[in-house]
């Protein structure tokens, strides 16, 4: 990835751009029957464009087109290695076009420019070309059953999926889920999040270009009831992948349970929990870490540690380096790489963050605390009870809760002490006591002396309210949009017992 453009270089480019409109169905751009959605820029509140969106009929045709491709087999049961050459391609034009890709996200979403260049659009990348490369490098098994029978386990695509996607990483959360449901040969049907439809539209046209058959990926911007409900329930789609928050996965749950008990897997929210004892070393690195977990993507993450629990030992000197590098998270026009924070998503989600932060009355605020329309500040909050709503509820939004604690023990049952399990981070220099304290906390995935997710070679899940059925990333991804087949060979004599010879 090159260096990033100025400010003026990359306002150049987003008035160059040209918007996505319609759906993209059977191969094709066309009209949705669905009301018309209205593209909001969240940092302006200025319009980006009108898209044609879809309904349930457009959902029953999406779905016949999936269906029939898949049928016919030419990408199910296509070699391996033309699967894998032609996400190569999409990884190449995807490279071509990642300046204005990345400018599209920015302006749609609110994310800012920097994190889109330099940390989405290579993932997205990334992402794709690892599943891409995997295709024909996963090798199916053959179990153990004697001399007189071969039983081969093989892996064969589920049928049709549909992915539903969250707005907060519009393009990366698509990787996640097409990457691997492509590679495994399965038609895929997204719905994007209705804030957010731009880039999925444009990846579609790429996908075509690149080679993806006509019905095997389709793209069907809408609300959730017009278009996220019908596929939930849908009868012939075969599973569903969706990311978002709690409340809808559990809707999701019941549309399969009403339908054809399709396989459904949910990546949720969570309130995770960053513990750092009274033996960590280096408080500014960790300070580091803390800050952009909390604060990356305006906290409007999954993952953000939003909970700091701190021995009492270490809490003065390493508020005090937070509060210190939060000065260096310039708030503002997303599309200015000065910028570590952009705008919040839409003014629903604006009220919501300005609601938690009304209810902080009493608390002490170290930092933050303040807003200005779409833009709200990274804000601490120090001495927050377990209870409060604070330390409780997922705000996502730039909203860090401390609590203190005077034991690791203490900690990890903060830690637990909630309804989610996406993720956890532990600072300790003691490697043994940071590996105890990783395997007590109730997490999908728990990082040590930082923060993050792991990369593409690792799972991403939750525990709890977290997550159900399936993880995204790593081989168990891939797994997921496969069914196992069982072919039983009898290699026996039928009429002695004897073996065949």
């Amino acid at each position: 990835m090159s260096d990033l453009l100025s400010h003026e270089e990359y306002a150049a480019i987003a008035h160059d751009l040209d918007m996505p409109r319609a759906a993209f169905i059977d191969g094709k751009f066309q009209k949705g029957h669905g009301r018309g959605l209205i593209t909001i820029n969240p940092a302006t509140g200025k319009r980006l464009c009108e898209i044609a969106a879809c309904n349930s009929d457009d959902v029953d045709f999406a779905v016949s087109k999936a269906r029939q491709a898949f049928d016919q087999a030419g990408w199910a049961k296509s070699h391996p290695s033309h699967r894998k050459n032609v996400l190569v391609r999409l990884c190449k034009s995807i490279t071509r076009n990642r300046r204005e890709l990345a400018v599209m996200e920015s302006l749609d979403s609110g994310k800012p420019i920097r994190d889109c260049e330099m940390i989405d659009i290579p993932e997205v990348v990334h992402t794709i070309k690892w599943h891409a490369e995997a295709i024909d490098k996963i090798y199916d098994q053959s179990a153990p059953v004697g001399d007189d029978a071969m039983a081969v386990i093989v892996r064969e695509p589920v049928g049709v999926v549909a992915a539903v996607l969250p707005w907060n990483f519009p393009l990366l959360m698509l990787a996640w889920k097409m990457a691997p449901a492509l590679a495994a040969g399965n038609s895929v049907i997204v719905k994007p999040a209705e804030q957010t439809s731009l880039t999925a539209l444009w990846m579609a046209e790429l996908a075509m270009e690149a080679g993806i058959p006509r019905g095997v990926f389709q793209v069907l911007p809408g609300t959730g009831e017009a278009v996220g409900e019908p596929l939930g329930r849908h009868p012939d789609i075969d599973m569903l992948s969706f990311t978002g928050s709690t409340e809808t996965g559990r809707r999701f749950l019941h549309y399969a349970a009403d339908s054809n008990l399709k396989k459904v897997v949910l990546e949720c929210g969570g309130k995770n929990p960053a513990i750092v004892l009274e033996d960590a070393e280096e408080l500014d690195l960790v300070a580091e870490h803390i800050v952009n977990g909390a604060f990356w993507n305006m906290g409007e993450n999954c993952s953000a540690c939003s909970r700091l629990i701190v021995h009492e030992a270490v809490k003065a000197p390493l508020l005090e380096s937070i509060v210190a590098r939060v000065r260096d998270w310039k708030t503002g026009d997303p599309l200015d790489p000065a910028n570590h924070l952009g705008a919040l998503i839409d003014d629903e989600h604006v009220d919501k963050v300005h609601g938690y932060l009304s209810k902080a009355s009493g608390l002490r605020s170290l930092t933050g605390g303040t807003s200005d329309g779409c833009y709200v500040e990274p804000t601490i909050f120090d001495d927050v009870a377990p209870v409060h709503v604070l330390a409780t509820e997922e705000i996502f939004g730039p909203v860090l809760s401390v609590m203190t604690v005077s034991s690791a023990e203490e900690a990890i049952e903060l830690a637990n002490a909630t309804d989610y399990g996406l993720s956890a981070s532990v600072f300790s220099a003691n490697a043994k006591r940071a590996l105890r304290a990783a395997r007590d906390i109730k997490a999908g995935t728990v990082t040590i002396n930082c923060f993050g997710e792991g990369d593409i070679t690792t799972p991403f899940g939750g525990y709890k309210q977290s997550g159900f059925g399936g993880r995204d990333n790593s081989l168990h991804a891939h797994d997921q949009y496969t069914e196992l087949k069982t072919i039983w060979i009898d290699l026996s004599d039928a009429a002695s017992g004897d073996k065949v010879q």
